[in-house]
């Protein structure tokens, strides 16, 4: 068996960190009259009876006391032409203020109350199930309990926007 090295090769950690594949998706949640919406990309099904999904929130992230106090979140996969609404939609609010109405979103609620991107490949609406500390991060466990199609088009990926993380 190898011996684990006692130092982390950083630049080898970055390079093959980055060449993990990410879709580009909105994430939006809402409770009590506010609503947040931001750009995620850490993100996958995790099973499929019952349907699970798992996604990364920033611990600082505006919207996550949304989803923890209303309990859901709505996924909507981005279109590959809107690499300039995900890094719209990356900013903090902090920074952008209210990105619904910064941006001119075009939304309905799903059945459920979640507010969706009307312009997006469609959603899921997720029930949290479980959340786990990840450093930075939190990964929310959501069952899917709705969803609705938009469009087929292509979904857009880290790569395709240009977008690199820290790796």
């Amino acid at each position: 068996m190898r011996q684990m090295e006692s130092e982390l090769d950083q630049q080898a950690k970055k390079t093959v960190l980055r060449q993990f594949t990410y879709g580009l998706y909105a994430v939006s949640a809402a409770h009590d009259g506010d609503r947040g919406i931001f750009t995620a990309n850490w993100l996958s099904q995790v099973s499929f009876e019952p349907p699970l999904v798992a996604l990364s929130v920033e611990k600082d992230s505006s919207t996550l006391p949304l989803i923890r106090a209303s309990g859901l979140f709505a996924i909507c996969p981005l279109k590959d032409d809107q690499k300039g609404l995900a890094g719209d939609l990356g900013r903090p609010r902090v920074r952008a203020g209210d990105k619904f109405a910064v941006y001119n979103l075009a939304t309905h609620e799903s059945p459920s109350g979640v507010p969706v991107l009307d312009d997006a490949l469609g959603y899921v609406t997720c029930k949290v199930l479980n959340e786990v500390d990840a450093g930075d991060s939190v990964v929310l466990i959501g069952e899917v309990i709705e969803a609705d199609v938009f469009a087929a088009d292509d979904s857009l990926t880290m790569r395709a926007a240009g977008f690199r993380h820290a790796g």
